[in-house]
């Protein structure tokens, strides 16, 4: 583990008040993405308390940057992307981290809570062609084509949909993906949108996939910030960050995964959507016709499947968005009637089987 200490950018007048202002120290990965989205975060957060804040950025190695050379479901996914930085939240080194929700456990350290989760950027999967194939699709790609993904939701899907295509494990950073699909290791990888955008590699994607194919991971897109829950000072801060509709979408997909038990690297996929109906009562002389009613509700949908994409449980609920951890364990409860339970279990087994070996 490493720290990179870099200070927030101070204007003269700034550096005058430094006293009077209060440091935050945030936490990031070392990644040259999650360094972009944590100054994301800080600059929204600068142009919010201009005169109250400062911050130093805090870079930290974690176990998932660490380890390159195993499959992320063979390593085992709690806190994969995210120990070492709680750990430096709870030793109060940090104060707060900024992370992809996606690589936060469902289940967090005592003593932390999730304070913010951004607005969403498109959450959708993503192809990178090599160049050979920039003009093909995964549909039109030849048979026996090397698709370069870690995530088993990704390659189920993918192989389910697409079964003359082969897949092979591709990690490490965007930078270094981007770097092997373009030495040939693979035809096309599979990364997430909003990572490339964030990164303002749009023009590198060849195809988005819709959700209507291809589910996205529990939280993809949208960032969170992590921090002590003992801390109102700072959650007060932190909660103007937040977008509501975001935030319930998110929850709700959450909700789901934790009552399946599942982690961040199983395949299971989700995609959320909410919807905000207005409607006036009918005149009358009794009513007043200025007062309006405005209903929000979530549509979340799931699918768990097997590592080949054979396997298969998916369903899907509406409700009001008021409740969205309830919408996820309906959904995730027709799931496991429908066989989530013992797909997730034959999945865990084998990975504990080879681990083992």
């Amino acid at each position: 583990i490493y720290f990179v200490v870099m200070q927030s950018a101070a204007t003269p007048t700034a550096k005058a008040n430094a006293s009077s202002k209060q440091l935050l120290r945030i936490g990031s990965r070392t990644s040259q993405l999650a360094m972009v989205q944590t100054h994301a975060v800080r600059d929204m957060l600068l142009a919010l308390f201009p005169d109250e804040l400062e911050f130093e950025v805090v870079g930290i190695s974690t176990k998932g940057d660490q380890i390159l050379d195993v499959a992320l479901s063979k390593i085992g996914d709690k806190g994969l992307f995210t120990q070492e930085l709680e750990d430096g939240i709870l030793e109060k080194r940090l104060d707060f981290a900024v992370h992809s929700l996606k690589d936060i456990p469902t289940t967090l350290p005592p003593g932390l809570t999730i304070g913010a989760i951004a607005k969403r950027e498109v959450p959708n999967d993503a192809v990178v062609m090599h160049a050979k194939n920039a003009h093909l699709t995964l549909a039109t790609l030849p048979h026996g084509s090397v698709i370069g993904t870690s995530s088993l939701r990704r390659k189920a899907q993918i192989q389910r949909r697409y079964p003359h295509l082969v897949f092979k494990d591709v990690r490490g950073n965007l930078n270094t993906r981007l770097r092997k699909l373009d030495e040939g290791l693979y035809d096309a990888i599979i990364l997430a949108y909003a990572g490339l955008h964030r990164l303002t590699w749009s023009d590198r994607i060849t195809q988005v996939l819709p959700a209507e194919e291809i589910l996205y991971a529990v939280g993809q897109g949208a960032l969170a910030v992590e921090c002590r829950s003992d801390d109102a000072q700072l959650l007060k801060v932190l909660s103007s960050l937040t977008d509501p509709e975001t935030a319930a979408c998110c929850r709700a997909e959450r909700s789901l995964l934790h009552a399946l038990e599942g982690g961040c690297q199983v395949p299971v996929g989700v995609c959320s959507t909410m919807t905000t109906t207005t409607s006036s009562p009918s005149p009358s002389p009794s009513t007043d016709n200025n007062n309006t009613t405005t209903t929000q509700r979530i549509r979340l949908r799931g699918i768990v499947l097997d590592v080949e994409g054979v396997k298969v449980a998916e369903g899907e609920v509406e409700g009001s968005a008021q409740e969205p951890e309830a919408l996820g364990q309906q959904l995730a409860a027709d799931l496991k009637h429908k066989g989530a339970t013992e797909i997730l279990a034959e999945i865990r087994d084998k990975n504990i089987q080879d681990s083992s070996e």
